[in-house]
């Protein structure tokens, strides 16, 4: 499998501070106490692309083509003092990539399961996303189901009730985004970061390694953060 090797203009650094906006500068690639793989999956057309670029790099592109294959970008955050570095992977909703994107499953920390709200296919689609994850990825991943385009309310098809039923069914997270309009794509990110880092925390002393675990760079403090 060809090596992805991301390119310094698709990294940056979000400096969190609690009630204060983000600012952003850059940072040395391995400046970090934490080190998730972030991957979304779901049909093609319901705004992964938008929700990625959107957070790390503040932008939304209109006239987005689909994606071929896999894509990522890198964003580093800072929470309380704590860098954590998110490596966020784009996945391809067509079928015919599916055997290329199913391969990132395994080694994720979380999946983002993403539908249009305002297409019901799009949902109807997720008990299939849901078996892939089951067969491919680990059985300690987080899974968030993000229902995006909220800014197209009017044309909306999936209502919000019916969303968060299937999720709390499924043990699932679930938040609505808008990629076009900014909305909750920061807090979609940064809330999984903090969850992330709690579950990297409370693993470390469950086990009481001393080694670092997966997605963990080195011991860190207690961070009271997204709560």
């Amino acid at each position: 499998m060809e090596k992805l090797h991301p390119n310094r203009s698709n990294e940056h650094e979000i400096i969190i501070n609690r009630g204060d906006f983000p600012s952003f500068v850059s940072m040395s690639m391995e400046d970090y106490d934490h080190l998730f793989k972030i991957v979304l999956i779901g049909n093609a057309g319901v705004g992964k692309t938008c929700l990625v670029r959107r957070f790390t790099q503040g932008l939304f592109p209109p006239g987005q083509g689909a994606t071929i294959g896999v894509d990522f970008m890198i964003k580093t955050v800072e929470i309380n003092g704590e860098k954590v570095k998110l490596q966020i992977w784009d996945t391809a909703g067509q079928e015919r990539f599916r055997s290329i994107t199913q391969s990132y499953y395994r080694s994720a920390n979380a999946l983002i399961l993403t539908y249009d709200i305002t297409c019901e296919d799009s949902f109807r689609c997720l008990p299939e996303w849901l078996r892939e994850i089951e067969q491919y990825a680990n059985s300690k991943v987080v899974t968030v189901l993000v229902g995006n385009k909220i800014d197209l309310t009017e044309k909306r098809e999936v209502l919000r009730e019916r969303a968060e039923e299937f999720a709390d069914a499924r043990s699932m997270l679930y938040l609505e985004t808008s990629a076009k309009e900014s909305d909750n794509v920061e807090k979609l990110f940064l809330d999984l970061a903090c969850k992330l880092i709690r579950e990297a925390k409370q693993n470390s002393l469950v086990n009481n390694v001393t080694s670092p675990m997966p997605g963990e760079g080195k011991t860190i403090s207690y961070l009271n953060c997204c709560s």
